[in-house]
């Protein structure tokens, strides 16, 4: 399993950054909330779905991360350099954690794109299949993945998945500690 942080220090790409994190304990949620500020690219980054090139890096671009304690997801909301969503991207995970004060997911492969359109998107599902086939986890991950998967798609189906309705409030939460 990959760990993924959420300052994203060893993303290349970004030659001019800011960084900000919180802990948040509402009703809405309980967890870690991190947001990178693209201020500086080497180049943008899109990619396709289906017909459509979106692009979700750029100069000036968010991306808001939200790390739910005891949940096997996180979310990364990634916002343009005109504070529009273009997409979020939903990682299903073994959990979430903190390490030397960073945020980070255990990445259980399956992933999710949810477009503003309302298209979503199932992504890797052939790469958990190569993991279990390969030895790489075991059984038990495999079926906590996909029960997750199936978890987030009944949300999703039924417009109660929460963290994607508090990504502009997460967002503006972090936008003034920006350093």
């Amino acid at each position: 399993m990959k760990r993924k942080y959420g300052d994203r220090s060893e993303w290349k790409r970004i030659t001019k950054r800011k960084y900000a994190q919180s802990y948040l304990d509402t009703k809405e949620f309980k967890g870690y909330i991190t947001l990178l500020h693209t201020i500086e690219v080497t180049k943008p980054l899109s990619v396709m779905y289906g017909e459509n090139d979106i692009c979700i890096c750029d100069d000036g671009y968010m991306w808001l991360q939200q790390f739910p304690i005891d949940k096997k997801h996180s979310v990364t909301t990634m916002f343009d350099n005109k504070g529009n969503i273009v997409q979020w991207y939903i990682d299903i995970c073994l959990k979430n954690g903190l390490d030397r004060n960073i945020p980070w997911l255990d990445d259980l492969f399956l992933d999710f794109i949810l477009l503003p359109s309302g298209e979503v998107i199932l992504k890797d599902a052939d790469e958990l299949e190569e993991a279990y086939l390969n030895g790489i986890i075991e059984e038990s991950l495999y079926n906590l993945a996909w029960e997750e998967a199936n978890n987030i798609t009944e949300l999703i189906n039924n417009k109660s998945f929460e963290l994607i309705k508090l990504s502009n409030i997460h967002k503006e939460i972090l936008v003034n500690k920006l350093k």
